[in-house]
């Protein structure tokens, strides 16, 4: 009976559960003790159980801590643009936190004429603690020399969230609504001409719609996030176009549409759009 209690309290504790026998007036079966003690032997080698105090969470649950009690605590609207980012960087907000390298705020001009907006971070840029690099990167660079824009010049450039989804997956909406606040602070403390917004999320985070890439590209529209009503054009993710090239000519029409709404010139643009690398 003692030896198969004791598997039943291990069994217990591994789920999360337990104990949920006690001694009253000291009189009836083994103690709290008793049963951790039993289930610590009946345990396998090299496994642990978990006092109750210290049960881990699960699988993809956040756990809140208390740097995430902090973040949440922090008075976002009052932050400048240090605090800001060292705020982002240690960002706890999201289940996005347990599995990134590093946080990536953003990169580039701080009082820009356009605010380029993407997804998330990918591998390297969560290596890296920058935003657009690798293949899609050179490209979002060479779309900007385009039409006459340099990164960190009048270019700020970010993204919607701040930590790379695991395997580079879509962000989710929880994840959208936590980096949201960030996301609003950057834009009040940049008051940008143009928010280029580059991707389906980008674009309906942005444009608070749902729609495609190309629905929402064809109409555009005033940004609805806190802290700016600058017009939005949307265009198509560097990685998307490295994948389907032929769309690189839409891609350009929509810069000229984002140069045309800002009062813009081509006159230091190249006349075609850009190559793939």
């Amino acid at each position: 009976m003692s030896e198969r209690f004791s598997e039943l309290a291990w069994m217990l504790r591994e789920m999360g559960i337990g104990p949920l026998w006690r001694r009253r007036n000291g009189q009836g079966g083994p103690t709290t003790d008793a049963i951790e003690g039993q289930a610590q032997a009946k345990a396998p080698h090299g496994v642990g159980v978990l006092p109750p105090a210290r049960q881990a969470a699960p699988r993809g649950a956040h756990a809140p801590d208390a740097e995430a009690e902090r973040a949440e605590a922090i008075d976002i609207a009052a932050l400048d643009w240090a605090g800001l980012e060292s705020a982002i960087r240690a960002c706890r907000r999201c289940k996005l936190a347990a599995t990134r390298t590093q946080a990536v705020p953003g990169v580039g001009d701080r009082k820009p004429s356009w605010f380029v907006l993407g997804e998330g971070p990918g591998e390297q840029e969560d290596q890296k603690g920058e935003p657009f690099v690798g293949p899609a990167g050179r490209l979002l660079d060479a779309m900007l020399a385009a039409v006459g824009k340099r990164r960190g010049e009048g270019v700020y450039i970010t993204n919607v969230v701040k930590c790379r989804p695991p395997g580079n997956r879509n962000p989710e909406p929880d994840e959208i609504a936590a980096c949201r606040p960030w996301l609003e602070r950057q834009l009040a403390l940049a008051a940008p001409r143009l928010i280029l917004a580059v991707g389906k999320f980008a674009a309906q985070t942005a444009l608070g719609r749902e729609d495609t890439v190309a629905g929402l590209r064809a109409r555009g529209g005033p940004c609805v996030l806190a802290g700016s009503t600058a017009p939005v054009a949307v265009t198509y993710h560097p990685s998307y176009l490295l994948r389907t090239p032929a769309d690189k000519a839409k891609a350009w029409e929509d810069l000229q549409r984002a140069l045309a709404l800002t009062g813009g010139d081509s006159s230091g643009c190249t006349a075609s759009p850009p190559q793939q690398d």
